[in-house]
């Protein structure tokens, strides 16, 4: 049996969810499962269902009844399937080994195309699972000219979402422009708070209770972009920043590598810098 995922985005109004159930119904088509959501306050409409079938369905016939009968809406229909990525990292393992054992063990339900490091010290980390490994050094280089040849590399795989598996570097517009909503990070802090560098050096100096970390869409604001999903763990008084940025790699890998499952089961909805998630 062939499963589809379903996901209308649009203004609110009366029944909406009658005229998408009567195309599904009227194109023979089943819905396994179905969620909808209303933002009163913006007057927006989100709906995401699973549709399983055992006949072949033609999209283009299917969206455009949809489109008929919703116009102005973001309409996103295609079947389930596993989706390409590119990591994108610097020199710490914790964050990017943990996708690489996922990956290797099948819990990780995408491929990983090829791992992109400013940084040759993960090389032989990468090499190990058998994934492609490209260095691109930023040293003695401008920031265009390094965005550049990373983009080049980049622009050689088809792929879904670009990952940034701990990579310490702040991209440019021209960069998250290429790529809108389709770059994934982790931020080893608990978003808005301690937005930037060393965000355990600065929860260590406000003495903070809890620390935790964020996966987030990539936007031109600084660790601003939508978030996907946040966790959080207690610390206390006696704990250093080291101590603290030790704990929180827990956290990090669990965060971005649920915020990644969300993600390639295409639970998520951005929209004014947020997230709906199903």
């Amino acid at each position: 049996m062939k499963e589809y995922i379903l996901k209308v985005d649009s203004v609110d109004e009366k029944g909406l969810i009658y005229r998408i159930t009567d195309i599904i119904l009227k194109h023979n088509l089943n819905i396994h499962s179905s969620s909808e959501f209303v933002d009163h306050e913006n007057g927006r409409f989100f709906f995401r269902a699973v549709i399983k079938t055992d006949n072949d369905i033609n999209e283009s016939s299917f969206l455009g009844s949809l489109s008929g009968f919703i116009p102005n809406a973001n309409i996103k229909f295609g079947m389930k399937r596993k989706k390409d990525i590119i990591i994108l990292a610097t020199k710490e393992t914790h964050c990017l080994g943990d996708l690489l054992i996922r990956h290797y063990s099948g819990e990780l339900d995408a491929n990983i195309k090829a791992v992109i490091a400013n940084y040759d010290d993960l090389r032989n980390l990468v090499e190990k699972f058998e994934v492609p490994f490209f260095h691109i050094s930023s040293n003695d280089i401008s920031r265009e000219d390094h965005e550049k040849q990373v983009l080049a590399k980049m622009s050689e795989y088809e792929f879904d979402y670009a990952i940034l598996a701990k990579y310490m570097r702040i991209l440019s517009p021209n960069f998250v422009a290429k790529y809108p909503e389709k770059i994934i990070n982790i931020h080893h802090s608990f978003l808005p708070a301690f937005i930037g560098a060393n965000p355990y050096k600065q929860a260590f100096k406000r003495g903070v209770k809890i620390i935790g970390a964020t996966a987030h869409f990539v936007n031109n604001d600084l660790d601003e972009g939508p978030i996907i999903t946040q966790d959080v763990i207690s610390i206390n008084h006696e704990m250093s920043w080291q101590d603290m940025r030790k704990a929180g790699r827990n956290v990090e890998r669990n965060v971005l590598a649920s915020g990644l499952d969300l993600v390639l089961d295409d639970r998520v909805f951005v929209y004014d810098n947020k997230t709906v998630i199903f």
